[in-house]
């Protein structure tokens, strides 16, 4: 299992303390694959951008219409988090009904 988000960021601090057994990837200092991107954007299509982050409000109308893929990997951090990968599924954020999925 992985945890795909920000280290300074509270929901994933929840997220990684109730999985202490999954592996943490920092979005910002890591980075993220293409490939992870796109299979998640396959599942959790236009879920996967943070319209309410201050990242999101702070850009321009242009690098607001890029594709999302593109947009992702310029500016992982406008990603929602925490993006959750376990055996090939994926969950997005850490609300109750995720964490029911992961049996918390």
């Amino acid at each position: 299992m992985k945890i795909y988000g920000l280290k300074n960021c509270d929901t994933c601090r929840k997220a990684i303390k109730a999985l202490p057994e999954a592996e943490f990837v920092d979005v910002r200092a890591d980075g993220i694959s293409p490939e992870v991107l796109a299979q998640a954007y396959e599942v959790l299509g236009e879920a996967l951008v943070n319209t309410r982050s201050t990242t999101w409000r702070g850009m321009d109308e242009a690098t607001r219409a890029m594709p999302v893929l593109d947009l992702l990997a310029q500016e992982p951090t406008v990603m929602k988090r925490p993006l959750i990968e376990r055996d090939g599924e994926f969950l997005l954020g850490w609300t109750p009904k995720v964490q029911a999925a992961l049996g918390l």
